[in-house]
């Protein structure tokens, strides 16, 4: 009986799984790899200068209307600011809230590689 009871419960979430849709799986993942963090780093450009970078960002959310829910044509998202543009946190960095357009920036986001 024992054994049965633990092949349920080894079974259940396979198929609770299964029976999600597309979507909904989609966000278990967002959820675990959030949970989990990753080490983002977004670049900033005008023309081509780098002018702002971003580091520690563990995602980017895309904006949603209230009223429509259509998607914004902004991102968003929080990060440590590299005020000094030397690839590396130093400790008078902080976090904080930051937003880029679709429209009038151009950026680059990639996984920290050191």
């Amino acid at each position: 009986m024992n054994r049965q009871i633990r092949i349920i419960f080894a079974v259940c979430p396979l198929i609770l799984l299964a029976s999600c849709t597309q979507e909904s799986q989609n966000k278990i993942g967002r959820s675990i790899q959030n949970w989990t963090g990753t080490d983002g780093i977004i670049e900033i450009y005008a023309g081509e200068r780098l002018v702002k970078r971003f580091m520690e960002i563990d995602k980017i959310s895309t904006a949603a209307g209230t009223g429509n829910n259509a998607d914004r044509p902004y991102r968003f998202g929080y990060g440590v600011m590299d005020a000094n543009l030397n690839n590396k946190v130093d400790s008078d960095e902080k976090k904080v809230y930051f937003e880029f357009s679709d429209y009038s920036t151009s950026y680059v986001f990639f996984e920290n590689p050191g």
